[in-house]
């Protein structure tokens, strides 16, 4: 008998501890907070030398700030983007599974030479958007229909400035 009422309020409380539903059910899909653009610098696109435009741009120039990329935005500002810079030129591929904007995507070699353009991506697509064998050490996303805008093409050139060198200069 002495066992039994020992027994009974170890019982109960596991039932209560397992019984029941949760107050809060887990969600499903998690939402992560909207990343805002950070100006890191400016890029501007050339033709024969000539500016063509000029955009602000967010760098991606480590393996991080290269993976998550655009993931969690819903737009960019007018007229910029991200350029993201690699060690050694090579052939270039990208996914848009977590992406929510289409993009145009161009990639550049080491001269700075554009060689290849991928316009009007699919958002949240699984497929890998490459850059078709060329080796390529920066690719710049913009949002889709830029490059038909401004009339960006292969052969095109592109310059930039960090700020982020000038920053921690001042």
């Amino acid at each position: 008998m002495r066992r039994l009422l020992f027994a009974l309020p170890l019982l109960l409380f596991f039932l209560a501890a397992c019984g029941g539903e949760p107050k809060e059910k887990p969600s499903s899909e998690q939402v992560l907070p909207e990343i805002p653009f950070r100006k890191d610098g400016t890029l501007t696109f050339l033709r024969d030398g000539a500016p063509i435009v000029t955009i602000d741009i967010e760098i991606a120039d480590n393996d991080s700030t290269r993976t998550r990329g655009l993931m969690q935005r819903s737009r960019l500002p007018e007229r910029s983007g991200m350029l993201f810079i690699f060690d050694e030129p090579a052939p270039q591929s990208f996914w848009m599974a977590n992406t929510q904007l289409p993009l145009d995507i161009i990639f550049v070699d080491a001269d700075s030479q554009i060689v290849s353009i991928t316009k009007y991506t699919k958002p949240l697509s699984p497929e890998s958007v490459t850059s078709g064998g060329a080796a390529a050490r920066f690719v710049i996303e913009v949002e889709a229909g830029f490059t038909d805008t401004y009339g960006i093409i292969e052969t095109d050139h592109v310059r930039w400035v960090d700020l982020r060198k000038e920053r921690k200069a001042g």
